[in-house]
């Protein structure tokens, strides 16, 4: 059977680098590649089955950690990888209290993201070698905010991304190619499951899914 897999990253040469990977350890891999939050929701929705998603943390229409978090809330089943080049210690954690299946440093040799990639399809949670022992020593970092954000429909969820970019309804209407008043029951619905009352809360709020990192890096100790 074929297997999918989707690689969000907004640079194509880094694109190119996962796809290489990916052939080396599934050299039959149907893969779909996408360049922000929005492209990769219509991705998965399309690709239903797909066997994992390689996620950079920094795309277009993510802040940081909130594009994993609305991952792991809306498909569950789908192993998703956090490939990104803030290597600190924190994201790290960060990454797999959120519900990361592993964590690949964009520093990484094609031969380990290879092995990663093998490794978490079959079933493992994949860290850097050394990493997971400082890890497991961190304090978990979650936040009630993460299962609030978790909970939002995919149409909820570009719609926090638009307002927190300072869109107005009426762009974000003709965005989604809905009426305005559709936008507003999609914002006041976001403004009830984030347990806030305006747009300036809204955005206050997922600034906290922002990467935030410590000063201690993969290298450190």
């Amino acid at each position: 059977m074929v297997q999918q897999i989707i690689i969000a990253d907004d640079h194509p040469l880094f694109r190119a680098a996962l796809r290489q990977a990916v052939s080396q350890a599934l050299p039959d891999a149907d893969m779909i590649e996408v360049e922000s939050i929005k492209t990769l929701q219509e991705s998965v929705e399309e690709h239903p089955d797909a066997d994992l998603v390689l996620l950079d943390l920094n795309m277009p229409g993510a802040h940081g950690f909130s594009g994993l978090v609305f991952m792991r809330g809306q498909y569950p089943g789908l192993p998703v990888v956090v490939v990104s080049g803030s290597e600190e210690l924190q994201v790290v954690r960060r990454s797999i209290d959120y519900g990361a299946s592993g964590f690949i440093p964009k520093s990484a040799s094609l031969p380990t993201i290879t092995e990663a990639i093998q490794d978490v399809l079959e079933g493992e949670i994949w860290l850097p070698d050394g990493v997971a022992e400082k890890v497991e020593r961190m304090q978990a970092d979650v936040t009630d905010f993460s299962d609030k954000l978790a909970s939002l429909t995919p149409q909820q969820f570009r719609v926090l991304g638009m307002l927190s970019e300072g869109m107005l309804n009426k762009q974000i209407a003709f965005d989604l190619e809905v009426s305005e008043a559709t936008v507003k029951a999609h914002i006041t619905a976001v403004f009830r499951k984030l347990g806030v009352r305006n747009r300036t809360q809204a955005v206050i709020a997922i600034q906290q899914m922002e990467i935030d990192p410590s000063d201690t890096s993969l290298s450190g100790t």
